[in-house]
């Protein structure tokens, strides 16, 4: 029968539990600090001058791909295609010809933040990528 020390070894248990939560915590500490700034997407001449998208900033910014997702299931699931905003303003709703036509550059607006994000998103597999301006 073992002894009371080989069954319970305080002290090897807890430095296995610290060994453990430090390697469990290092990529956020070996990080601190080095996170790099979130991007300022470049908005178009036509998008400044409009002011407004066709929800706030805000809303856009978090929550811009179910808007994209409602739109495609409301159009093609339902034939309606027109979008009325908070404050009643009437939308087209199309990637191509609604958002493309203030936001127009989608390597300093779309592309910048959907890399910082990690993300790509699968609007181009049905859609034609806006042409770029040289």
């Amino acid at each position: 029968m073992p002894n009371k020390k080989q069954m319970y070894d305080k002290g090897k248990v807890v430095i296995g539990l610290c060994i453990l939560v430090a390697l469990m915590t290092f990529p956020f500490w070996f990080n601190l600090g080095k996170a790099a700034p979130p991007p300022d997407p470049k908005l178009s001449e036509k998008a400044k001058a409009a002011k407004e998208c066709v929800m706030p900033k805000a809303y856009m910014t978090s929550e811009h791909m179910q808007l994209l997702n409602e739109w495609r299931d409301t159009v093609v699931r339902d034939g309606k295609r027109i979008f009325v905003n908070s404050s009643g303003k009437k939308f087209n709703m199309s990637l191509s010809s609604t958002c493309l036509d203030c936001h127009t550059d989608k390597a300093e607006f779309c592309d910048k933040c959907h890399n910082y994000a990690s993300v790509t998103p699968y609007c181009w597999d049905c859609h034609i990528d806006p042409k770029e301006a040289k």
